[in-house]
């Protein structure tokens, strides 16, 4: 694929980006686009390897590998190094059906297990995606194909995020009339709300996505929750089949003494509201500024990474990002080869603008809070620190200890839980007496999706617990076959 020697002539190359200052300034994304010409010198560094890995999906030691949606990788970098776009972007949307989503928020796992990784820097895969799908938006060439004939099934899904949205796009393609059921005021789910607008631009590219998904007929209802809106017996009563993607919307919570303080919040509560007043300037719901505050964001992870971005577009006072775990080293680790996903120390978006601001990387790692504190009127003032080890015990299990002599008190006004989540609300599924599996998620078989109740599906994050978006479009897109063959007795969905 691509061109033969063109791994040994070509560096790897990435888009310029605005520089930091300029970004901060503003909600919009910051990649510039690439010259048509290196797009086509990057797709012929890749090599003609024999076995591919960049397109495996697998899991490694609890980490993706690989494409979770198996992309074509190979096949559309060998059309773009041969100028061959619109080839291109058919290839890319036989596994992919947004790819202008994950070419900007994937982690791209597909580039850690790239062959050409072993040695060298690998292929520049995600801007090649990205850049596929951009460019056929641009020359119009991706348009609505609603489906020719109609079967008559109808089916609810509830949950309008990643997993919802690709099994929505199959299923309307197979013919069937899909409802989509979201409990905020516009669709997307995490894709609208849960990554700010410098990622994923709102307005000119998830909107844009869902008004073509609405001509081609799928139903989008908003500000509608099941189980409090509209009951889960009248929606078990009104369709066919419901697919449920809720996601993973429990976020974990950090009870420590002061937790009751005014000024801390979970990261979504912060990032929703944002997000909603960058969409409408005069909304004010429930928005958290950090304007003229210290922040201490407590999570280091990709939410955690936004909500440092977010904070210092306010323009906070400071920034300090506590991570509980070491600091990863700048290669691969022994214990990490390839093609597992590469676990090195980088700066990501937010954390390159805290340099550029702050002059320092706002992550203390091997840190975790102890205490928040307040003053006489029940405001948060300061947040209480240790330094810690993770420590093996005697059956190899690694367990915390604080490192005596190391505790400190950062100030603090306002405070962003980053930690994860924990699996789906449970009203809705309680409600519909659904089976759970031990961590809360919903009960459903990964490659059938089925749960406890009859013509019941589970996919996404509700039922595989918190993951990474494109595994959502994964099971999206599978459960949508499963489905379809459930309503059918057969199916031609991929």
């Amino acid at each position: 694929m691509g061109k033969p020697t063109g791994f040994l002539e070509y560096l790897r190359e990435l888009p310029s980006e605005l520089l930091p200052g300029q970004r901060i300034t503003n909600w919009d994304e910051f990649h510039l686009p690439m010259d048509e010409a290196k797009l086509q010198t990057q797709g012929a560094r890749c090599m003609d390897c024999g076995i591919p890995f960049c397109h495996t999906g697998k899991i490694i030691n609890n980490m993706a590998s690989g494409c979770p949606i198996n992309n074509l990788i190979p096949e559309w970098n060998d059309l773009i190094y041969r100028g061959l776009w619109k080839e291109a972007l058919d290839r890319l949307h036989k596994t992919n059906n947004f790819p202008e989503f994950t070419g900007r928020v994937c982690p791209a796992p597909c580039e850690g297990a790239c062959v050409l990784g072993i040695t060298n820097p690998p292929v520049t895969i995600k801007n090649i995606e990205v850049s596929i799908i951009d460019k056929a938006w641009e020359e119009g060439w991706v348009k609505a194909q609603p489906p020719s004939q109609r079967t008559g099934k109808k089916v609810a899904i509830v949950g309008s995020g990643p997993a919802g949205l690709s099994a929505a796009a199959q299923l309307n393609k197979a013919g069937h009339l899909v409802t989509v059921y979201e409990r905020e005021d516009r669709p997307g789910g995490l894709l609208m709300y849960g990554i700010p607008n410098m990622k994923l631009d709102k307005k000119n590219v998830v909107l844009r996505r869902i008004q073509l998904l609405e001509k081609e007929g799928v139903n989008f209802v908003c500000n509608m929750e099941i189980g409090k809106d509209l009951s889960s017996q009248q929606l078990l009563q009104d369709y066919d089949a419901i697919i449920l993607c809720t996601g993973a919307t429990k976020p974990r919570d950090l009870p420590l003494e002061g937790r009751d303080l005014k000024g801390i919040h979970f990261a979504m509560e912060f990032l929703t509201a944002n997000t909603k007043k960058v969409l409408d300037e005069n909304c004010t719901e429930n928005f958290i500024s950090a304007q003229g505050k210290d922040v201490v964001i407590i999570g280091g992870g990709d939410t955690g990474t936004d909500c440092v971005g977010t904070s210092i577009r306010h323009g906070c006072n400071t920034v300090i990002q506590l991570e509980i775990m070491p600091k990863p080293p700048l290669e691969r680790a022994s214990d990490n080869p390839w093609p597992e996903y590469p676990k090195v120390y980088k700066l990501d978006y937010g954390q390159e603008e805290a340099v550029a601001k702050f002059g320092h990387d706002p992550r203390r790692y091997l840190t975790t809070a102890t205490k928040f504190e307040g003053d006489e009127n029940g405001n948060l003032k300061a947040v209480h620190t240790v330094e810690v080890n993770w420590e093996k015990d005697e059956t190899g299990r690694f367990n915390l200890k604080q490192i005596e002599g190391t505790e400190r008190i950062i100030p603090a006004q306002l405070v962003l839980l980053a930690m994860g989540f924990l699996g789906p609300e449970q009203p809705l599924l309680d409600s519909l007496g659904l089976e759970k599996d031990p961590r809360s998620n919903i009960k459903a078989e990964y490659g059938k999706y089925t749960t406890s109740l009859p013509k019941v599906f589970a996919a996404g994050d509700c039922r595989r617990g918190q993951s990474l978006v494109v595994w959502a479009f994964n099971e999206g897109r599978e459960v949508a076959r499963e489905c379809d063959r459930f309503l059918m007795g057969n199916t031609d969905l991929p």
